[in-house]
């Protein structure tokens, strides 16, 4: 009985223990995840909204604009294996105190916060996120817990996020800020890459160096980092910018579970409307990055909402010697692949240095703001359908990289159909017309379900027989003519 009895002490006084240590790194990983789950839950209206908008505008913007891939003659290419150029302080090795003084030479006289938000209200983009913090370490707004910001280290004296953030309410977008929180080249240390790598050798694991600033780090701690500078940045944008909606931290490799659920809880405890990219780290987001220029191939197993990123050219940042920029063709197939599978497609546009937006991206934009318009049906506010594609134009895009090295090897045919559904009807977007304007769309056929009306946007409804092959019908002749394809919305007998 006396061992029942100090067995049973122990196991008390083990738990006041444990009670007594669950500050920093010392709380089970569970904990955390527990909290997080209670306030995720809080979010779900928040997401379906998120999951109706479809598209996005993203703007990678900072002080690697004016290098733009270039560092001292050297391309970036010539210096390492990153090619984006929003990286050439990591890839040419710069020091801060070097790489800082670009600040001096930052004007963007050009830069018209109004006419970007119209641009994309135009080409039907729905919200809009900014770069308020890079992981040059740079803040585009006023900050005041750091000085290295475009008000006070630069001769432009204006605050760009403030401009977007304004234009973005007078033109109905909903509004997003990027924040690099984990990496900062500036003042973030080693991303805590030493302590980390201690630990994981004694356990014999790999540690990633992947972002870290190894060549010239901040003589600070990362712990003071993140108190005096990533944290209270990201509580004095909340506090500026009260309607956001949206918050996509990066690059969360070294970031420990404790960290992640203190900038979760951060916005939460300030704006519990606030959805949360997973790249806050440690599986604490709201929401799923599949990664940068890839369309999941099955997005079934994903299981929450999840939104891909996109580039017009290969690069985020401003790069002057990309011209690889993608069609309108080709945006509009990421567009309905995306939109078909059920996710959002945030597309960035990389402002150069002083401002102004390549032409190829505003015309490009224009462009599918006009099959947008016409097309908004068979997008906003959608899920999938019981299959997303019909038809030979299927290509696996997996990374940036990928797309760069092999280009756009899609071949889109008028054959090819995109399907999503809302409030009981499926919508069928196609991106060519057939010559003869006659479609056969097989998985419309008499076993999806009896048609009862087809409507095709600007032109009314249309004549059509459904057989066990598919769905017969004739486009009318105006429409043979349309650039980048149609939509049709087919309702269904209940």
């Amino acid at each position: 009985m006396k061992s029942v009895f100090l067995r049973g002490l122990q196991t008390i006084l083990l738990f006041i223990l444990l009670i007594h240590n669950m500050d920093g790194y010392s709380q089970p990983d569970n904990q955390f995840t527990q909290k997080w789950q209670r306030m995720n839950r809080s979010k779900q209206n928040a997401l379906k909204e998120f999951q109706d908008l479809k598209f996005g505008m993203f703007i990678h913007w900072g002080l690697y604009s004016i290098p733009a891939g270039i560092w001292k003659g050297r391309k970036m290419e010539e210096m390492g294996n990153l090619g984006v150029a929003e990286w050439i302080q990591l890839v040419a090795k710069i020091p801060r105190n070097e790489y800082a003084k670009l600040a001096d030479s930052f004007n963007p006289v050009s830069f018209d916060a109004d006419s970007i938000a119209r641009m994309a209200k135009h080409a039907g983009m729905q919200y809009l996120v900014i770069t308020a913090k890079h992981h040059e370490g740079f803040a585009m707004y006023k900050s005041s817990a750091s000085s290295f910001n475009i008000v006070d280290a630069t001769p432009f004296k204006r605050d760009a996020v403030s401009e977007l953030y304004k234009a973005c309410k007078k033109y109905g977008l909903r509004f997003g800020l990027y924040y690099s929180h984990n990496i900062d080249w500036a003042d973030g240390a080693d991303a805590q890459y030493q302590e980390t790598k201690e630990k994981n050798d004694r356990e014999g694991k790999k540690t990633s160096s992947f972002g870290a600033n190894l060549w010239d780090p901040s003589p600070n701690t990362f712990q003071s980092y993140l108190d005096k500078k990533s944290v209270p940045q990201v509580k004095e944008l909340l506090t500026m910018f009260p309607d956001t909606r949206y918050l996509w931290f990066d690059m969360p490799e070294l970031m420990k579970p404790d960290q992640s659920f203190r900038f979760y809880k951060t916005v939460y405890d300030m704006n519990p409307r606030i959805i949360v990219a997973e790249r806050i780290g440690n599986k604490m987001g709201d929401y799923a990055i599949p990664g940068d220029n890839k369309i999941p191939k099955d997005a079934a197993h994903i299981g929450i909402p999840w939104e891909t990123v996109g580039t017009f050219n290969n690069s985020w940042g401003y790069k002057s010697y990309d011209h690889d920029w993608k069609s309108v063709e080709e945006l509009l197939y990421w567009l309905v692949q995306i939109v078909s599978k059920g996710g959002n497609y945030m597309l960035n546009i990389g402002p150069r240095a002083d401002g102004s937006v390549p032409e190829e991206t505003v015309q490009n934009l224009r462009r599918i703001g006009e099959w947008t318009s016409i097309n908004a049906g068979a997008i906003y506010g959608t899920r999938p359908w019981k299959i997303a594609h019909e038809g030979p134009a299927e290509y696996e895009i997996t990374d940036t990289e990928q797309r760069e090295r092999e280009g756009f090897k899609a071949s889109i045919s008028a054959a090819d159909f995109w399907f999503t559904q809302k409030a009981g009807d499926v919508y069928v977007m196609a991106l060519k017309v057939p010559a003869d304007g006659k479609l056969l769309i097989k998985s419309l056929g008499s076993s999806a379900g009896t048609v009862k009306k087809v409507e095709m946007p600007g032109f009314g409804v249309l004549p059509f027989s459904q057989t066990r092959q598919g769905l017969q019908l004739q486009l009318p002749t105006q429409a043979l003519a349309l650039p980048y394809g149609y939509s049709l919305k087919v309702t269904l007998k209940q």
